[in-house]
């Protein structure tokens, strides 16, 4: 259904040319080196749109195969680090107790007949950072979960694998948990809440979203947005949680938390915080967003760099090792922006 919707939509996004905007504000010796970064990146069959920005202004915009960075596009699980926002927000407003709060109290219409012990220790904390220790959901899980009449019930019913607080176990039943304990706690969808807490920042928006059969939204998945919007979710990470204007969002103390490391991905290696995976391309500390298909927001704060990409979402990106190459893209975007350029602080 999101892909129908997320198809209509893109031919009213449909106006910017390709090339519109490479090099812009920034030296010609960078613009020279971005453009032929771009022009490589070409060969990637399944990307759609690239956008980089500098110290908040872009420099560079480009689309392929006829897409544009305006139209939008199902992010995958890119979007986790939106729901791990929404999280940090609901803390701050006192809509949640903090990261330390038990999940059970919230959830308890959901809970199994026979609930495990362990349910209730598991921690909001825990679902952000992939270490509630329950069955993932993801992967070869996911067919039968989202089959499933009520997906939050099944994902607290799913049997532990690791103690809470153990290994990262990748799931997106987690971060829909938490998609529906912000929907109990603050009695608004957790699209509302988005769109009333997110509303200063411009070109960020939300255009399609998928529910579970109850109505709650998914946290973490089928989520549609443009290129430039998810640019503008990183802008606002790289900014500290403010826009532009200088109207604050999130928290600067909850993207600090976010940043941290709390566990590693057992596929990659890559450090994982609160719905971000944190590792070091071309020497520098990156923090990034992933989502299936090759969804990704890269965020370089030593270089105010903010990388949005978008691609094909219906092919893995893992196993395929695209992903890999949208990492190199991303180091080789790296690489071209800082030459003569001073370190900031990040």
């Amino acid at each position: 259904m999101l892909n129908r919707i997320a198809l209509s939509l893109a031919l009213v996004f449909s106006s910017v040319p390709a090339h519109a905007q490479d090099g812009a504000a920034t030296t010609p010796g960078a613009a020279e080196r971005l453009t032929a970064v771009f022009d490589r990146a070409a060969q990637l069959p399944s990307l759609k749109s690239v956008v980089v920005s500098r110290d908040g202004q872009i420099i560079a915009d480009r689309g392929y195969g006829g897409h544009t960075s305006r139209e939008p596009t199902n992010i995958k699980s890119a979007s986790k680090s939106v729901m791990s926002a929404l999280v940090g927000i609901a803390i701050a407003k006192g809509e949640l107790e903090g990261v330390d709060q038990k999940i059970a109290p919230i959830l308890s219409r959901d809970l199994p007949d026979d609930p495990d012990p362990r349910l209730a220790q598991v921690t909001v904390g825990n679902l952000l950072s992939m270490q509630a220790g329950l069955e993932r959901t993801s992967g070869p899980n996911y067919g039968r979960w989202v089959s499933s009449r009520n997906w939050v019930r099944s994902a607290l019913s799913a049997p532990f694998e690791a103690e809470p607080g153990g290994p990262m176990l990748y799931s997106t039943g987690s971060t829909h948990l938490l998609s529906a304990i912000l929907t109990r706690a603050s009695g608004q969808s957790t699209l509302a809440l988005a769109r009333s807490w997110f509303e200063p920042l411009k070109d960020f928006s939300i255009t399609a979203w998928d529910r579970d059969p109850q109505g709650i939204y998914l946290g973490g998945n089928q989520m549609a947005m443009s290129t430039r919007s998810l640019l503008a979710f990183g802008e606002l990470y790289r900014n500290g949680g403010k826009t532009p204007e200088g109207v604050q969002i999130v928290p600067a103390d909850w993207i600090a938390q976010s940043w941290q490391h709390r566990t590693n991905s057992r596929f990659t290696g890559d450090s994982y915080g609160y719905g971000w995976f944190l590792r070091t391309m071309a020497g520098r500390d990156v923090r990034y967003a992933w989502g299936y298909g090759g969804q990704m927001l890269y965020i370089v704060p030593s270089l105010g760099l903010t990388v949005a990409m978008t691609s094909q979402e219906d092919a893995p990106s893992a196993r395929t090792g695209y992903r890999d190459s949208l990492h190199q893209l991303m180091t080789d975007i790296i690489l071209a922006s800082e030459t003569g350029t001073a370190d900031r602080p990040g």
